[in-house]
């Protein structure tokens, strides 16, 4: 059965340290996609430094994934960019799931997170009316 998930939520990245991390729920959107303020890609290794000054729950780590692809997303305004797509884990109404998420800078942006349909097909359905709907089951 699928969950009803709002608007935006605020989740959790265990692998990457980061909790409590603000998403907009976005079915306009095909990929997923994170905030990451400095990319350096070196010996075969993506090094990723999630920062923000805007998003006060990112941590400032460094974190270096071995395994990591290329992707052309293609943004609202028809703008393509290649940009670095990462496999992680990420925690939605306690359930872990594996996400696939591409690096970009989302400084300017209300939400350091952009969950896509690839994501949510099969798992969620969305209610525009509702928030924080796995962050409130998080809270019981």
């Amino acid at each position: 059965m699928k969950k009803i998930i709002g608007r935006t939520d605020l989740i959790d990245f265990p692998e990457l340290d980061l909790w409590n991390i603000g998403a907009k729920i976005d079915s306009g959107a095909y990929t997923s996609a994170i905030h990451c303020s400095e990319i350096i890609e070196e010996h075969d290794a993506l090094k990723c430094t999630f920062s923000s000054k805007k998003h006060p729950n990112f941590n400032s780590k460094n974190i270096v994934f071995k395994t990591f692809s290329r992707t052309v997303v293609k943004s609202s305004n028809g703008q393509k960019e290649q940009r670095y797509k990462i496999k992680t884990k990420t925690v939605l109404f306690g359930k872990t799931y594996t996400i696939y998420l591409t690096l970009t800078t989302r400084d300017n942006m209300k939400y350091p997170v952009l969950i896509g349909r690839q994501f949510l097909s099969k798992k969620f359905l969305i209610d525009v009316d509702a928030v924080n709907e796995s962050y409130k089951n998080k809270l019981k």
